[in-house]
């Protein structure tokens, strides 16, 4: 019989026992020896584990007379609680072991040469539309905004599209399932030019906005994909003319990509604008404008890579606003963000903005601008 007083036996604690039979004393013991967590860990499967000894034997209880499982289930917990706290004591000592070797054995060489730090970079998508944006504010354009799930009737009728134009197919768009009873039918909108539409009916010209955001269209390929962004611009005031956008748009393009370009107007169909244009700017990776040398898959071998659409608002939309065109003539154009993007910093195949490689990142985006 062993004092209660006693309680460390060994290197350990464990809690007081009435009575160390051999073989408890011999489990404690062999408890101590262990020379590695893994041996310690064998010897507390074998006594506490699903099917350890001193488990089965807490499982038996259930089979002694009722004056015989008091006693017995005590003297149980007991030793359970010491052998738990044993293999807890020695995991301990093995730990600090296991660091101490550590700490005297490893070392870390000081004079090697810092782990490269990088610095991260602003998405190539995220400056363009960054840039484009500072380039219209200089021009007097101010943002405006509108919805991504947009209404059939504002994504298309009141920007004067026929009900049968390809546009509003649905291998073109991509339709929402109902989710309101208000009869409307929903799209995820194909272009920003809602934005011009919800500006005409609650503001009153003189005004010139922009509108850049998501757009969603059916269509994967090297120069498109599901979702691209866009930027709008509209500028309804007195005395507005043809040769006001074409100056505009001449001088918004010289602030973007801060030089010179070749370009083009060439007459096209919009159903929002009448007269409508094309802007055409000069392949800059074949370096050709009249696909003599070959052109590239970029510019599809023509030498030419469309830029943007514009054109004087139509009749039929500015009446969406009260508005006439002898009265509040106005201009509009529209472009991709990711074309104007590619132009500018030489990207080659749209679908890389969206494929997240780190590579491209590291090539195509732009350091931030420091907040000082």
């Amino acid at each position: 019989m062993r004092s209660p007083k006693s309680p460390r036996q060994g290197g350990f604690f464990y809690a007081a026992i009435p009575r160390i039979t051999q073989g408890m004393s011999t489990l404690l013991h062999t408890i101590q020896q262990a020379a590695t967590l893994a041996a310690l860990e064998e010897i507390r499967i074998g006594v506490l584990g699903l099917n350890g000894s001193l488990t089965q034997q807490l499982k038996e209880l259930g089979k002694l007379p009722p004056e015989e499982r008091k006693a017995r289930g005590a003297a149980l917990n007991v030793e359970k609680q010491a052998i738990t706290e044993a293999i807890q004591a020695r995991k301990t000592e093995l730990e600090e072991t296991a660091l101490a070797h550590r700490l005297a054995t490893e070392k870390v060489d000081v004079t090697l040469p810092a782990a490269r730090y990088e610095q991260g970079k602003i998405h190539p998508l995220t400056a363009a539309m960054e840039e484009i944006a500072a380039a219209l504010r200089t021009l007097g354009f101010v943002h405006a905004y509108g919805p991504e799930i947009e209404t059939d009737d504002y994504n298309f009728t009141k920007l004067n599209l026929p009900p049968h134009h390809p546009a509003r197919q649905d291998q073109d768009t991509f339709y929402l399932n109902p989710f309101n009873t208000d009869g409307k039918t929903y799209l995820l909108r194909t272009q920003t030019s809602n934005v011009q539409v919800r500006t005409l009916e609650t503001h009153k010209p003189p005004f010139r906005v922009m509108g850049i955001g998501k757009v969603f269209r059916r269509d994967y390929d090297l120069t498109h994909t599901p979702q691209f962004h866009q930027v709008e611009g509209m500028m309804v005031e007195p005395g507005t003319t043809f040769a006001h956008m074409a100056g505009v748009l001449s001088e918004f393009l010289r602030l973007f990509f801060g030089q010179q370009l070749k370009t083009r107007l060439r007459p096209h169909y919009f159903p929002f604008t009448e007269p409508s244009a094309e802007l055409d700017m000069q392949c800059p990776f074949c370096k050709t404008s009249t696909g003599s040398n070959g052109g590239c898959r970029v510019c599809k071998f023509s030498g030419w890579i469309e830029l943007l659409g514009c054109g004087m608002v139509h009749r039929n939309v500015l009446a969406v606003g009260g508005l006439t065109p002898e009265q509040h003539p106005g201009f509009a154009f529209g472009a991709g963000v990711e074309r104007l993007a590619m132009l500018k910093y030489g990207v080659p195949d749209l679908r890389l903005f969206y494929e997240s490689h780190a590579a491209f990142l590291r090539q195509y985006g732009k350091a931030p601008v420091s907040a000082a």
